[in-house]
Formats: C-alpha cells, sequence, structure tokens
C-alpha cells in the first residue's frame, strides 16, 4: 500500500506543479495550432488517467522488485520522468520557450520508453499500464513541434 500511496503523491505533486505552470490565457489562446490540436477540455481527463495508470504501474514495480538496487533504480527513473513531466508545463506555458519545450518533451518520451523497458523486466503488465502515457506524449510532441513550426517568433 506505501509504494501506490507514494506514488499517487508523487503524481498529484506533478499535476498541481503542472497545472500552476499551465496558463492558457491570452498567450496561448494567440498562438496559431493545427486544426488537429485537441479541444482544452481534453487534457485534464487524459492527464487524469494517465496518472492513474502510472501510480498502478510503480506501485507495481515496486512490489516487483526483489533488490534494494533495483528499486533504487525504479525510484529514480520514475523522478526523473516526474521532472521532465513537470518542467514541460513550466517551458511550454511559463517561460513561451516552445523549442525548448518540444525537445524536453523528446527526452520525455526517451523516459518513458526506458521506464517502460525497465519496468517489463520485473512486471509486464507494469510496463503496459505506461502505453498510454508514451502515445500521449508522442502525441503531444508531434503537437508541441507543429506548435513551434506554426508560430516560429517563439523559437
Amino acid at each position: 500500500m506505501y509504494a501506490y500511496l507514494t506514488a499517487a503523491a508523487v503524481a498529484v505533486l506533478v499535476a498541481i506543479g503542472g497545472g500552476l505552470a499551465t496558463d492558457t490565457g491570452q498567450w496561448y489562446r494567440t498562438l496559431n495550432k493545427p486544426s488537429w490540436n485537441p479541444p482544452d477540455w481534453l487534457f485534464g481527463p487524459a492527464w487524469t488517467c494517465i496518472y492513474i495508470l502510472c501510480v498502478w504501474s510503480a506501485g507495481l514495480l515496486w512490489h516487483a522488485c526483489d533488490t534494494r538496487l533495483d528499486a533504487v533504480i525504479s525510484l529514480a527513473l520514475w523522478l526523473v520522468n516526474a521532472a521532465l513531466n513537470l518542467a514541460w508545463s513550466f517551458l511550454f506555458f511559463r517561460w513561451h520557450k516552445l523549442k525548448w519545450a518540444a525537445y524536453e518533451s523528446m527526452a520525455m518520451w526517451l523516459s518513458i520508453a526506458l521506464l517502460m523497458v525497465w519496468t517489463a523486466e520485473f512486471n509486464t503488465l507494469a510496463a503496459a499500464l505506461l502505453l498510454p502515457y508514451l502515445i500521449w506524449v508522442s502525441f503531444a510532441t508531434v503537437l508541441n513541434l507543429a506548435i513551434v513550426k506554426a508560430n516560429p517568433e517563439y523559437s
């Protein structure tokens, strides 16, 4: 239970931090965005589902770790991913560094892929639970790049 509660607490902190960094006000509304940009209301439910699956995955992984070293590596991978997840909101929404956010999104994608490969060694369900996260960040990265291209003044 401790593993799930800890993972949930981290997810809530990342969600709150990302939410506080996100400003969909005037600046965001004036950005040129592709026609396939999802409506703003979709992001909250999508991230909520992703965070729930991440918490489940992290808990399963924690319980599957056989050694202290495996647990420490798992925790480090999750914390790096959480930091990258949080950083994107600041880069994009708070600091308006669209290109940096796109590069950072690629790093976040890589951290998810690495986390999935690592997790699969211990629990295949835990790894599979991260697939929606990887798909969402794949889409978000392509969207971010399209916004960069459409708004060169923020490159």
